[in-house]
């Protein structure tokens, strides 16, 4: 199991978020968070990439990727990291460098040396998201879309077990947003899971996955509730 969760308390600073959080993830799944804003979706995620802490004694199980983060040190958060691929609704790509370089970036950060490999690498992501031949673009010289793609082809260099992503569709319009799950979507028959936030409702119908709605600081699933209605 990729994350398993058994009544976790989420905190913000000292307000509590969300209350006893079950919540499991594994190979291969597609997962929305759906919920009101504020209603706690962006701060389960964090959780899962160590944004925020789980506290020893607010949680009964947090494990991720296999590690405990009740117990996790901070210097073992980028080796937890690397093995996910985290995804932003406002790209966070670094605008005085061109794709190629962002991508680049975050290989040698996180231990790539071989240039041939690195290269390899990059062309393999850009392909994998129709985005080979922008890699000599600068993201402002990319559509909202692209620089999506871009962020998600960045997500995907280390060959993560897992993507993290908190809204990607919040900014762009309708079609590129369906395209952009779509994406998602196909992402996970290499194995990869993909946890997802989002108010975009009608896309749990156009690409149907486990669904678990936050609301009055408590999450369920209600895969079985949302495919009835």
């Amino acid at each position: 199991m990729l994350i398993d969760y058994k009544k976790v308390n989420v905190f913000q600073g000292d307000t509590l978020i969300l209350k006893e959080v079950d919540f499991h993830a594994d190979d291969s799944e597609f997962i929305y968070i759906i919920g009101k804003v504020g209603s706690g979706k962006s701060s389960l995620l964090k959780t899962m990439y160590c944004e925020l802490d789980i506290f020893e004694d607010e949680a009964e199980q947090a494990e991720v990727l296999g590690r405990n983060l009740k117990t996790l040190k901070r210097k073992e958060i980028p080796a937890l990291r690397k093995e996910m691929g985290i995804i932003f609704q406002d790209f966070q790509l670094l605008h005085d460098r061109s794709v190629y370089h962002n991508l680049q970036f975050v290989l040698k950060a996180t231990g790539w040396k071989n240039k041939a490999d690195i290269e390899k690498r990059i062309d393999e992501v850009l392909t994998a998201v129709g985005m080979g031949d922008k890699r000599n673009q600068m993201p402002n010289e990319l559509s909202g879309g692209e620089q999506q793609r871009i962020a998600i082809a960045r997500a995907l260099l280390n060959y993560p077990k897992m993507i993290v992503a908190d809204e990607p569709t919040g900014n762009l319009d309708p079609e590129t947003a369906t395209n952009i799950v779509q994406l998602l979507k196909d992402i996970t028959q290499s194995g990869t899971a993909v946890i997802m936030s989002t108010h975009n409702i009608p896309m749990l119908d156009k690409f149907p996955g486990i669904v678990y709605q936050c609301e009055n600081g408590t999450i369920r699933e209600i895969t079985q509730e949302y495919n009835k209605e």
